[in-house]
């Protein structure tokens, strides 16, 4: 495997049950994802995007397909090899901000950057970049929706991962903030060398990245639409 190449997968399928129906949400998916790379990822609601991130975070296994990470596949993969990727080399940033509710901001980005082995961080520096210095010794529940996703985002690069899984990065955030926010987003994707893998359905965000590919009826392919779902 070629070492830029973070994410393969080849024909990942998925379903679940609902009573007796069985919904198949991914069928014969594909995608590579290379370090400094940011791909977006589209589609309507329901169409298996949440479902792809926890694919490839470990958190659901595939029921057929192959998938490797940093190389390895994931059916040599335990779950506790898939816990540690998770806490030193994969970041979820997940819509809530997903923050430790009894820990400050400050503590937050500190207590993630220590899960992965980073004893000297940039947290500080993020905050600043990012807007929100003054929320450094605020607890979750005294932000703003857009303030705990711009602290969440702190956190994930101050672990220094080597892959960011993304489920609506801006999506809490102001147009004005959004516009502001995304080019460190990117710019720190790209400095780092990280790989990214973005589900969005703001248009403006895709369009900032490498490729985008439009998830539908359970497949992943290059979109061509002029229409975002």
């Amino acid at each position: 495997m070629n070492d830029s190449l973070l994410v393969e997968a080849r024909d990942l399928e998925r379903s679940y049950h609902n009573g007796r129906e069985q919904i198949r949400v991914l069928h014969g998916a594909s995608l590579e994802l290379r370090r400094g790379e940011a791909v977006a990822v589209i589609g309507p609601s329901g169409s298996g995007k949440s479902t792809l991130l926890n694919l490839l975070n470990g958190l659901l296994p595939p029921e057929s397909g192959e998938l490797r990470l940093f190389g390895r596949a994931h059916t040599e993969l335990t779950e506790s090899d898939w816990a540690e990727m998770r806490r030193t080399r994969i970041a979820t940033l997940f819509q809530d901000g997903n923050l430790i509710p009894t820990l400050t901001v400050s503590r937050n980005i500190a207590f993630r950057a220590g899960l992965a082995g980073v004893h000297r961080h940039d947290g500080d520096a993020l905050l600043e970049r990012l807007g929100i210095a003054e929320t450094a010794q605020r607890y979750p529940d005294q932000l703003s929706g857009g303030q705990r996703q711009r602290a969440a985002l702190a956190c994930a690069f101050a672990m220094q991962p080597e892959l960011i899984l993304a489920d609506e990065p801006t999506g809490s955030l102001d147009y004005a903030t959004a516009q502001r926010v995304a080019p460190l987003f990117f710019d720190a994707i790209r400095e780092r060398s990280l790989g990214a893998l973005i589900v969005t359905h703001n248009p403006e965000l895709a369009q900032r990245c490498d490729r985008i590919l439009e998830l539908r009826d359970g497949a992943l392919s290059p979109w061509v639409s002029a229409q975002f779902s």
